[in-house]
């Protein structure tokens, strides 16, 4: 079993930059793929970044240059580096994984892009 928890979302004006950091338990988190997805107020969760075991990485062509996954093996942490924010990334972002046969989600960290 896995439990995620997020955090380092908050408010922040357009073209601004937030990091979010997800921590994980157990002792596989090298061994398993990380991803964040994020849920705007009425629409669908949707994919934001997934970066694999071995550091590979996908991004969603609406980030794409802007928002940077990466992870930590030694702290069993997964980060996003958000720059150049846009109001339309506001939302809830959850970290997830997938291990064996079970996903696995935190609670989730609310970004919010205003002027």
């Amino acid at each position: 079993q896995v439990q995620l928890v997020e955090s380092g979302g908050g408010s922040v004006q357009p073209g601004g930059s937030l990091r979010l950091s997800c921590a994980a338990s157990g002792r596989i988190f090298s061994r398993i793929p990380m991803g964040w997805y994020r849920q705007a107020p009425g629409q669908q969760r949707e994919l934001v970044a997934v970066i694999s075991s071995a550091g590979i990485t996908n991004y969603a062509d609406s980030v794409k240059g802007r928002f940077t996954i990466s992870r930590d093996n030694t702290k069993n942490t997964v980060y996003l580096q958000m720059n150049s924010l846009k109001p339309e990334d506001t939302g809830v972002y959850y970290c997830t994984t997938r291990a064996g046969a079970a996903d696995y989600w935190g609670q989730g960290t609310q970004v919010t892009v205003s002027s």
